[in-house]
């Protein structure tokens, strides 16, 4: 594996690959890795000459300062994983090599909705940062293929709408969300979780899993209330949202027509720790 800190080094190497016709994948990250990024790693591997991984904790996209100074940094453990999956590239940036001293670092995309809602709703300026830091290691690496999970399935639809709004030609492969053996959707942020939050914890997936079975059968405002007392009583001190919505463009619902397509989200705090989670209702 090659480790890159310039991004000038980087694009020069990948130029030459792509100048040999190989194809690059590319799989972002903030570090912290657990399986969740190594599947998207396994899946770039599998459709790509080259898999590029980036590690970079975007200080831009934290609307809490607190919350990016506890973000778990484990760059060697990190390394070795990447060592393991033959993965050929790691990017490994210093904040000033993505926002350079006197370089623009607020740029604004008009995100309209999107920016909203859900994760953009409680943190605001969050998608901003996110397409900040995204644009920057997009236009570095040129990719062929992106690779992203579905557990920030916002995030995901914000990053198709940046490829719009930026005309960037890149395939969005989305990556089914990887869970620990309970259930518990695989996160960096778990890290900080004790064992016994971790039990709490799993009321996120047992709701979603609540939401899924019952939505045909009850009102959705009657389900979504039902579901933030269940996380609060089992040991959620709060509950950011719980909502069903289309599955295409996040706006919401009352009840289902047959045919549109739904996706359960959550986001829930279990003490200072936040965790989101989704799921999909309807068969795809």
């Amino acid at each position: 594996m090659i480790i890159f800190k310039k991004k000038k080094d980087l694009h020069n190497w990948l130029y030459g690959q792509k100048d040999k016709g190989k194809s690059i994948g590319f799989a972002p990250t903030m570090g912290a890795l657990h399986e969740g990024h190594l599947y998207l790693l396994k899946s770039s591997k599998k459709e790509n000459d080259i898999t590029v991984t980036s590690i970079f904790v975007n200080p831009n996209q934290f609307n809490d300062p607190g919350d990016f100074k506890k973000y778990p940094v484990t760059i060697e453990k990190d390394i070795l994983l990447l060592e393991q999956m033959d993965c050929d590239v790691l990017f490994l940036p210093a904040v000033n090599e993505i926002y350079p001293e006197g370089e623009n670092k607020n740029e604004q995309y008009e995100l309209g909705y999107l920016e909203t809602i859900l994760e953009g709703k409680f943190r605001p300026g969050h998608f901003q940062g996110v397409c900040q830091v995204m644009f920057r290691l997009l236009s570095i690496i040129q990719p062929h293929h992106l690779y992203m999970g579905q557990k920030d399935y916002q995030q995901c639809l914000v990053i198709k709408k940046l490829f719009q709004l930026t005309h960037f030609s890149c395939q969005l492969h989305i990556c089914p969300t990887l869970r620990e053996k309970e259930g518990l959707a695989m996160s960096s942020r778990n890290m900080r979780l004790s064992a016994e939050q971790k039990e709490k914890a799993l009321a996120i997936y047992q709701n979603l899993l609540y939401l899924k079975k019952e939505f045909m059968q009850q009102p959705f405002s009657l389900l979504k209330e039902k579901a933030v007392t269940q996380l609060l009583n089992a040991g959620f001190t709060k509950v950011d949202y719980v909502e069903i919505m289309n599955a295409n463009d996040l706006t919401p619902l009352n009840e289902w027509d047959k045919k549109t397509p739904l996706v359960a989200l959550i986001a829930a705090f279990m003490d200072e720790i936040r965790l989101i989670d989704n799921m999909v209702l309807t068969s795809e």
